[in-house]
């Protein structure tokens, strides 16, 4: 696993030396070097590393300052010759305080507290998404009929029922539940409703055209009021 990295310190010797740790370090990817708070900003909110190692006192805007500004998805390594901050600094992601002058033994220590802190993330992610709702139980025709999720096409409302369409299956399940009951079983990074009578798997959609969604036969409108956070879905998917 490679950690991208950046590093931000007004010194020119601590820069260079930080460098040359992380050249050092196999797991480290030098993505970004700074000599202040201010020249990083814009690199490190449009693009944030996994780790910035970063220097405390620098003029105009310091590093705690800095890093409350940029994501909480990087986590921080101060590096600094001040002792007094290092309490405030683990409220603001920090995961550890180097302070000057530290040995490469020290910088690679703190590396691979933020590696083992990616990779504990990751895994939690992932049993997070083995955990995930595979299946619901729904009644149709006094009986409780177990259906699998990723086999839903769509699921269309008609007043106090619901036909839930299947893939590779000719009927639909016809079940007496609203439409709020149901999208509120379903997960909503995968089941988006796009119209008062519609909600759909994104993971089926193949085909959208003219604000409707395409399957088969079937063309399914986008409404106006569920339009924007359908778009907002598709756009973060489009190449």
């Amino acid at each position: 696993m490679n950690l991208s990295c950046c590093i931000i310190d007004d010194e020119p010797l601590a820069l260079a030396l930080l460098e040359n740790y992380v050249n050092k370090t196999p797991f480290l990817l030098l993505t970004g070097k700074f000599s202040s708070a201010i020249s990083a900003m814009e690199s490190v909110r449009t693009n944030p590393p996994d780790v910035l190692f970063l220097d405390i006192q620098m003029a105009e805007l310091n590093g705690m300052e800095f890093a409350r500004l940029i994501s909480k998805k990087t986590r921080i390594v101060f590096t600094t010759a001040f002792e007094q901050y290092a309490l405030e600094s683990y409220k603001v992601n920090a995961l550890d305080y180097l302070l000057k002058p530290f040995s490469y033994p020290e910088f690679l220590r703190a590396a691979n507290k933020v590696l083992q802190w990616h990779q504990l993330s990751i895994n939690t992610n992932e049993v997070h998404e083995k955990s995930r709702k595979e299946y619901i139980f729904v009644k149709a025709e006094y009986r409780l009929v177990q259906v699998e999720l990723k086999n839903i096409l769509y699921i269309e409302g008609l007043k106090d029922y619901l036909k839930i369409y299947i893939e590779n299956e000719l009927k639909p399940i016809i079940t007496h539940i609203t439409m709020r009951a149901i999208e509120e079983m379903l997960p909503g990074d995968v089941f988006i409703r796009v119209h008062r009578s519609f909600i759909v798997n994104c993971d089926k959609i193949k085909i959208i055209e003219r604000n409707r969604i395409v399957f088969g036969k079937t063309h399914i409108p986008v409404s106006d009021t569920y339009k924007d956070n359908f778009q907002q879905y598709i756009e973060k998917r489009m190449l």
